[in-house]
């Protein structure tokens, strides 16, 4: 089967994509492993809000009466509408194998190979996520753990949780809102296992959202913009290490990497709720054993230990992944292979969907140029 260009992945950095470059009059195939649009966002769990204001993607604004926060579900049914709205052509339920240059051919372009068929594309839109696929250390001893013992991909709510010790390993957004909503409703003990601390900011600082004050931060110097940041977390939150955190390990603009916003779990540490612990050195059959040499018991472990993005089971190209499996080249630009681009894998710091639809934008005019050229 042919079409002149393939997106791969449906998530709202493809979709939005597939909408920037339909406003410019080109079609494309979006090419989808979830069964139904937007079902990345279902999946997720229950207490899910987004953590942004400006969350719309390219050329349709999200609906005025969502609140500023909308939930996951509401984010699910805005991309649905997004794909009516633009009349997308998109194959769902159709995950996708291999990703192959076929430039040396006549007409160059690419060969994409799904599940549900091959495609040749002049040009491939990889859109699969940050988040492809659950990391899951080998702690020594896990094997040997009794417990309940999942990766917070599959975590929905807390109700299998109540009165039960619960630890969960990681700190980065999803673990400290999972710890969260354990200690809100009910577990009966919820430890978090540190292993680098990063820096906590309010979500709304004194009325005014991480993101808005993001974009004013990122033009000043990062050290300066860092200064700032620790100064208002401080100032909204207090001295977490009075409550067995330690110092940040880096800050956003220095280290260039997303902070945890806080949605409950600073006021969730300070109750008492929620432990902080050190790193984890082996599981045992009723618990663990944390870098310190302290063993707990725990009826159930949940592993936020983060994703990996996929790509290099995907895409064997040399020179186009990193060593970390993620593109070498920016989101939305051209890239050293003809026809290939990337969209979705830019960690930025004025949030993700705000950037996938700045990414997306240019992406369409980059596309249609190099149609315009063949």
């Amino acid at each position: 089967m042919d079409s002149r260009i393939v997106i791969v992945g449906g998530g709202a950095a493809g979709l939005s994509a597939a909408g920037a470059l339909k406003r410019r009059g080109l079609d494309s195939l979006v090419l989808d492993r979830n069964a139904r649009v937007g079902e990345v966002w279902v999946q997720r769990y229950d207490r899910l809000r987004l953590h942004t204001v400006y969350s719309s993607i390219a050329h349709y604004p999200l609906p005025r009466h969502y609140p500023k926060y909308p939930t996951k579900d509401q984010y699910a049914e805005y991309l649905r509408a997004y794909a009516r709205h633009f009349k997308l052509d998109i194959v769902a339920g159709c995950a996708v194998q291999r990703v192959v240059s076929a430039n040396d051919s006549a007409p160059p372009g690419w060969l994409v190979a799904s599940d549900c068929g091959e495609w040749r594309a002049r040009v491939v839109v990889l859109a699969t996520g940050q988040y492809g696929t659950p990391v899951l250390p080998e702690w020594p001893g896990c094997a040997e753990f009794a417990g309940h013992f999942i990766h917070s991909a599959d975590y929905r709510n807390a109700r299998p949780y109540i009165g039960k010790r619960v630890l969960v390993i990681g700190i980065g957004n999803s673990g400290s809102e999972i710890a969260a909503d354990l200690a809100e409703q009910g577990a009966a003990f919820v430890a978090i296992s540190i292993r680098t601390q990063p820096p906590i900011v309010p979500r709304d600082a004194f009325g005014m959202p991480a993101q808005r004050s993001s974009f004013a931060l990122t033009r000043l110097p990062p050290q300066l913009a860092d200064r700032v940041a620790s100064t208002v977390a401080r100032l909204a939150l207090g001295d977490l290490t009075r409550y067995g955190l330690q110092p940040a390990a880096w800050w956003p603009y220095g280290g260039q990497r997303v902070p945890v916003i806080d949605v409950g779990f600073a006021a969730e540490l300070k109750r008492g709720r929620i432990a902080a612990r050190p790193n984890i050195a082996r599981f045992t059959r009723t618990g663990v054993v944390f870098a310190d040499g302290r063993a707990e018991d725990f009826d159930a472990v949940i592993a936020a230990t983060g994703y990996r993005s996929g790509l290099p089971q995907l895409l064997d190209l040399p020179g186009a992944l990193d060593e970390q499996g993620y593109p070498r080249f920016t989101s939305g630009r051209t890239t050293g292979f003809p026809g290939l681009y990337f969209i979705g894998y830019t960690h930025s710091l004025l949030g993700h969907l705000y950037q996938a639809n700045r990414d997306s934008r240019r992406l369409a005019g980059l596309v249609q140029a190099y149609l315009q050229e063949l």
